[in-house]
C-alpha cells in the first residue's frame, strides 16, 4: 500500500466552489414561499428554475425532481443549493432560510398508501386445486425493515464545466448511469458529458442510484456559476437523505400434502419511499426469489411497490432477495416445526435440482450444489447434532440455539436485460510498450474488480500482472460495459475480457498499438424471458449458499452472543480466493446487522430517527468472533475460468438463520420480523404470560378451513 489513492474530497481543482443543499424538513408539504437572508455577492442560489433542459432525474423512471418546485415528498427532498467559496458560510446561510409550507398529512405506511408504483403478477400450476387437496394449510406474514448501506465514504461529487463539456467526477458505482442522467437533465449530446469514477470508499448499492441525483444538482450549479462545484455530504446528511434497503411485508399461504409443499400463494409489498428510484428491479428480483430454493409445483406470486413520504429506497446488497428469502426460509422452518419435523430435513426434501423448472418456468440448467453445501455446513458446524441437543434444554437464564438457511443468487441482470438494454462492450488496448490496458466501465468499490480483471487478462496473455493497466473508468475513454451491480462484473464483463484477451493473443504484434473490442452475446441455452408474464429464464445461472448461526441467549438482558457462524458458498470458481473470502465475511456481517441490530425508524412526522453511527449500530468483527466461510467449486461454463456471481450472496441467508437460532433459544413461538433486537426479545418473552418456554406444539396455526376462508393478501381481510 503506497497511499496513492485520491478520493473525491482530496482533489484540488482551480476555482473550486462548494455546494450545500437545503433539504426539506417536512415529509409532505406544498411550498408557499421561500425567504432568503441577505446573501453576499459571492454566493449563488441554484434551484429548479436553473435546470437547462428538464427538472427531472433519470434513474429507471423520471419522477424525481432535481430541485423540488412546488411540493416536497420526504424529509430530505432537496429544494435548492447555495454555492460559494466558504462551506461554513454556506451552512450558516442555509440555517437562516425560511420556508413557508402548507403541510399535508404524510403517508408513512405502505399498506395505507393509495399510490402503487409497480404491480406484478406471475405463477403456474393449479393453485386453488392444490389448496383444496392439501392436508395442511399454513398462513403467515413477515416484515423486514430499512437498512443503511453504511459505506465509510459519504456520497460526494464535483461538477466541472468546460468548453462545450460538463465533467462530473466522484464516488460512484455506475459511471454510465450518471452520464445518462446528466445527458437527459442538461439536454446535451452524449459527447458533451464526461463522467469519471474516483477511488470510492464503499458502495454496497448505495452509490448505484444516488450519484445520479447529486450529479444533476451539481451540474446545474456548475452551469450557472461557470465554475467547478463540489459537494460532499456529511455523515448525518448522507444517512438521513440517501436511499436505503426497501422495507417489506410478505404474506405466505402454503399448502402441504403428504409432507411435501404443493402450493404457495405469496403477496409481497415493498415500501418504495417518495420516488420510484430502483424499486421496479428490486421488486422483480424479490418476487422471482419468493419461493426460495424449493420445488413448488403450484405457485402464485403478487408483488407491489408503493409510495410513502419517506426517503426513497434503492439498491443494497442482495437487491430484493434479503426480504423474500427471509420470509420463505422462516415460513419453511415454521411449517417444519408445526409438523414436528427438523427444519433442515423438511427443507431438504423440497429442494430444486438440475433440470427442474424455476419459479418463472425457466430451467436450472446447471448442477444445483445445495446438497454439497449442506454436507459441508454440517461437517463444519455440526448443525443437526446441536439442533437436537438444544431442543432438550431446560428453562434457564442462558439458552442456546442454532439455525440454518438455504438461498440462491440469480447471477446478473434479470431476464433479457443484458441482451436488450445493457449490451456490454469491453476493449483491450495494447500500447507500444506491450502493456495492456483494460477498458471497461465497471468500478472498483472495494470488491477487488481491478485485481480480478487484471488477473484474467494477464493469465490469458501469459503476461506478468504488472503489465496490465486497470484505471478508474472515465466515460470518455471506456465503452459502456454496464453497471457495477448484481454481481455481474466478474461473471459477465470478466468473461468478455477473457474472450478479448484470447483474441488479442492470436493477433499480438510486439511494439505495435492494438485495440480489441468484445461485445456481449446472450447464452443460446437461455429460455427467452417475458417480463410481462415473468416467464422464462430469469437468470443465466445461479450461485448457491448455506448459512448457519449458533448463538447463546441471555434471557435476562435479551442479548445474544454468536458462538459460531458458518457460510458455505458456491461462486463457481473463485478468481481470487482472498478477495472472495473477504466478500463473504463482510457480507455475512452485514446480514447479521440486518438480522438483529440495524434499526431505522421514522417519527410520526416522517423524520428519520437514526442518522449517525452513535444511534445506528452496525456489527464489527468483534460481534462474530468465530466466523468460518468456505467455498465449494462448481464451475460455470459461461463465466471466466468457471466464475459466477459472489458479492450478493453472503448477507441474504444470515437473517433467517439467526432468527431460527433465536427461536430455538427463546422457545416461545414464531418470530416474524427483522431486525429482531434485544428489546424485541425481552418484549416477546414478557408477552408469553409467564410461560417462557412453551413447546412448538402449543403454537397456534390456522386450521385448513380458516386459511381457505381468508384471501392471501391480509389487506383484503375483514376484521
Amino acid at each position: 500500500m503506497r497511499g496513492e489513492a485520491l478520493y473525491v474530497d482530496d482533489l484540488v481543482i482551480e476555482g473550486l466552489l462548494y455546494g450545500r443543499l437545503l433539504h426539506s424538513d417536512r415529509a409532505r408539504a406544498r411550498i408557499r414561499s421561500i425567504r432568503l437572508p441577505k446573501l453576499p455577492p459571492e454566493v449563488t442560489v441554484v434551484d429548479w428554475r436553473d435546470a437547462p433542459a428538464r427538472n427531472q432525474i433519470h434513474i429507471v423512471q423520471d419522477d424525481m425532481p432535481i430541485f423540488a418546485k412546488d411540493e416536497v415528498a420526504y424529509v430530505g427532498d432537496v429544494i435548492l443549493m447555495l454555492v460559494g467559496p466558504d462551506e461554513q458560510e454556506l451552512q450558516n446561510l442555509l440555517s437562516r432560510i425560511q420556508i413557508d409550507y402548507q403541510e399535508l398529512t404524510p403517508v408513512l405506511d405502505p399498506q395505507l398508501s393509495q399510490q402503487v408504483f409497480f404491480d406484478y403478477h406471475y405463477g403456474h400450476g393449479q393453485v386453488e386445486q392444490a389448496f383444496a387437496e392439501a392436508d395442511h394449510i399454513f398462513s403467515e406474514t413477515f416484515h423486514t425493515g430499512l437498512q443503511e448501506q453504511a459505506y465509510l465514504e459519504p456520497n460526494g461529487l464535483i461538477a466541472i464545466p468546460g468548453n462545450r463539456k460538463m465533467t462530473v467526477r466522484g464516488s460512484m458505482q455506475c459511471p454510465y448511469y450518471v452520464k445518462t442522467a446528466l445527458v437527459r437533465a442538461l439536454g446535451e449530446a452524449a459527447d458533451q458529458v464526461q463522467v469519471v469514477q474516483e477511488v470510492t470508499g464503499g458502495g454496497f448499492g448505495g452509490k448505484e442510484d444516488y450519484p445520479s441525483v447529486l450529479a444533476c444538482q451539481l451540474a446545474v450549479a456548475a452551469l450557472k456559476t461557470g465554475r467547478p462545484v463540489k459537494c460532499i455530504l456529511n455523515r448525518r446528511e448522507d444517512m438521513a437523505t440517501t436511499t436505503k434497503r426497501h422495507p417489506s411485508r410478505c404474506h405466505y399461504k402454503v399448502a402441504v400434502k403428504a409432507g411435501q409443499v404443493t402450493a404457495m400463494d405469496i403477496d409481497v409489498l415493498m415500501d418504495s419511499g417518495a420516488y420510484t428510484t430502483l424499486s421496479p428491479v428490486v421488486l422483480q428480483r424479490g418476487i422471482i426469489g419468493a419461493p426460495g430454493v424449493y420445488r413448488i409445483p403450484n405457485l402464485r406470486v403478487h408483488g407491489q411497490a408503493r409510495k410513502t413520504n419517506t426517503v426513497p429506497n434503492g439498491a443494497f446488497r442482495g437487491f430484493g432477495a434479503p426480504q423474500t428469502f427471509f420470509a420463505v426460509e422462516m415460513m419453511m422452518s415454521h411449517i417444519a416445526a408445526a409438523l414436528n419435523q427438523e427444519p433442515l430435513a423438511f427443507k431438504a426434501r423440497q429442494l430444486v435440482s438440475q433440470g427442474d423448472e424455476t419459479s418463472t418456468g425457466g430451467r436450472y440448467h446447471f448442477y444445483v450444489s445445495l446438497p454439497d453445501l449442506i454436507k459441508r455446513a454440517e461437517e463444519l458446524s455440526h448443525y443437526r447434532e446441536k439442533r437436537q441437543a438444544y431442543a432438550r434444554q431446560t428453562a434457564q437464564r442462558y439458552r442456546r440455539g442454532i439455525g440454518i438457511a438455504l438461498i440462491y443468487h440469480g447471477c446478473g441482470f434479470t431476464g433479457n436485460s443484458e441482451r436488450d438494454f445493457i449490451k456490454a462492450v469491453v476493449k483491450l488496448k495494447k500500447r507500444t510498450d506491450d502493456r495492456v490496458e483494460v477498458l471497461a466501465s465497471n468500478a472498483d468499490i472495494g470488491q477487488g474488480i481491478k485485481t480480478t480483471f487484471a488477473k484474467i487478462v494477464a493469465d490469458q496473455l501469459a503476461l506478468p500482472l504488472e503489465q496490465i493497466i486497470v484505471n478508474n473508468p472515465d466515460t470518455d475513454k471506456v465503452p459502456d460495459s454496464g453497471p457495477t451491480v448484481a454481481s455481474r462484473s466478474l461473471m459477465t464483463v470478466g468473461q468478455l475480457l477473457a474472450q478479448a484477451a484470447a483474441r488479442l493473443k492470436q493477433v499480438w504484434e510486439p511494439g505495435k498499438e492494438q485495440v480489441i473490442e468484445e461485445h456481449y452475446q446472450h447464452p443460446e441455452y437461455m429460455i427467452p424471458f417475458d417480463m410481462d408474464r415473468f416467464a422464462g429464464d430469469a437468470y443465466p445461472t445461479y450461485s448457491w449458499a448455506v448459512s448457519v448461526v449458533e448463538l447463546e441467549l441471555d434471557r435476562l438482558t435479551g442479548t445474544a452472543d454468536i458462538l459460531g457462524a458458518w457460510g458455505i458458498f458456491d461462486v463457481g470458481v473463485p478468481i481470487d480466493y482472498n478477495i472472495v473470502q473477504g466478500q463473504m465475511q463482510g457480507g455475512f456481517l452485514q446480514g447479521l446487522g440486518y438480522a438483529c441490530m440495524e434499526h431505522l425508524t421514522y417519527s410520526p412526522a416522517g423524520v428519520p430517527q437514526q442518522t449517525s453511527f452513535t444511534d445506528y449500530i452496525i456489527p464489527t468483527a468483534a460481534d462474530v468472533p468465530n466466523l468460518v466461510t468456505d467455498l465449494v467449486n462448481n464451475p460455470f461454463s459461461h463465466g471466466p475460468y468457471g466464475a459466477k456471481g459472489a458479492g450478493e450472496m453472503p448477507m441474504v441467508g444470515v437473517a433467517p438463520a439467526y432468527l431460527e437460532a433465536l427461536e430455538q433459544a427463546m422457545n416461545c413461538g414464531r418470530l416474524e420480523h427483522v431486525p429482531f433486537t434485544a428489546e424485541d426479545v425481552l418484549d416477546r418473552l414478557s408477552d408469553a404470560d409467564g410461560h417462557l418456554h412453551p413447546d412448538f406444539d402449543t403454537w397456534t396455526w390456522q386450521s385448513k378451513s380458516e386459511a381457505e376462508s381468508q384471501p392471501a393478501d391480509p389487506r383484503q381481510r375483514k376484521g
